[in-house]
């Protein structure tokens, strides 16, 4: 968390010193990159959506036909190999942060066909987002849950809103339906790991978020019935599971499934195994 005395520019450049990291370039928000210095690197719309098609996959070869679709897919210029040039160029040059004759840690590398944006996996935060989730699952894995919860805040804490929020294509709302289920899978994972170490009330807020995100994700409303319970909450706990019908009779023409009736049924019971274990699935096994 950001200290309240400290400015911004002082804080990306601790930011960058305790990671050893060059430069950082955001896909989780608004798409930006940030030099050493902090500074927020000045990016014409058509570079940024360039920058976003090429960092989506960092230190990977992207054709040119795929970043021009990625790039113009409904608009695309009259001589889309030039405009694709052009941008490539004004996108080196603003690497170049502060003048210098290299980018910081980066660059926009031209091979036959298309270009790679040489740059460490871990200066872009989606992937540093998807590192930091397979070591959570395979510390959660290996029951080392402290650890496992760990990895997988520092992952939720590189969300900033919206993805690649400012890139209105078909290719990035594509890439945004992915990012929101690799998010909501993180969430989920970390909320089980909660329940696990008797840690309910502390994934109450992030089960209540995703509810609203997801009204008719019946797992999600299984694991919040669950933290209520656990916390003494049984009438809200079912109230959770009579919104979810509700929804799902008038608007979906269906019922709830066999498991989260069946766990309606042992919250209505009092089923005392309902305070052992951990995930949803244990809890709803019949």
């Amino acid at each position: 968390m950001r200290h309240p005395n400290t400015s911004h520019a002082q804080w990306w450049l601790a930011w960058f010193e305790v990671r050893g990291y060059v430069m950082e370039i955001q896909l989780l928000g608004c798409v930006e990159a940030r030099a050493r210095s902090g500074d927020k690197l000045p990016l014409p719309h058509g570079t940024k959506l360039l920058l976003a098609a090429l960092a989506w996959t960092p230190g990977g070869f992207v054709a040119d036909e795929a970043l021009i679709e990625r790039v113009w897919q409904e608009r695309r210029p009259q001589h889309p190999r030039d405009a694709l040039y052009i941008q490539a160029t004004r996108l080196r040059k603003a690497l170049r942060a502060d003048g210098r004759q290299r980018a910081e840690g980066v660059e926009l590398v031209r091979k036959r066909g298309g270009y790679i944006l040489a740059v460490e996996e871990d200066s872009v935060d989606t992937a540093r987002f998807r590192a930091l989730v397979r070591e959570a699952q395979q510390a959660a894995r290996a029951g080392e849950t402290d650890l496992a919860l760990g990895h997988y805040g520092q992952a939720l804490e590189l969300w900033r809103g919206e993805p690649l929020a400012d890139v209105r294509t078909a290719w990035a709302e594509s890439a945004r339906v992915a990012l929101r289920r690799e998010h909501r899978e993180a969430l989920i994972g970390s909320t089980e790991l909660f329940l696990r170490a008797g840690r309910h009330e502390e994934c109450l807020p992030q089960l209540h978020w995703l509810a609203e995100m997801h009204p008719f994700d019946e797992k999600v409303t299984g694991l919040l019935m669950l933290a209520l319970h656990r916390g003494g909450r049984q009438a809200d706990a079912l109230d959770c599971f009579q919104l979810l019908r509700l929804r799902m009779v008038d608007l979906l023409g269906c019922e709830p499934g066999p498991e989260l009736r069946s766990l309606q049924e042992r919250i209505l019971a009092r089923d005392p195994r309902l305070r052992l274990g951990s995930a949803y699935a244990a809890a709803s096994a019949v």
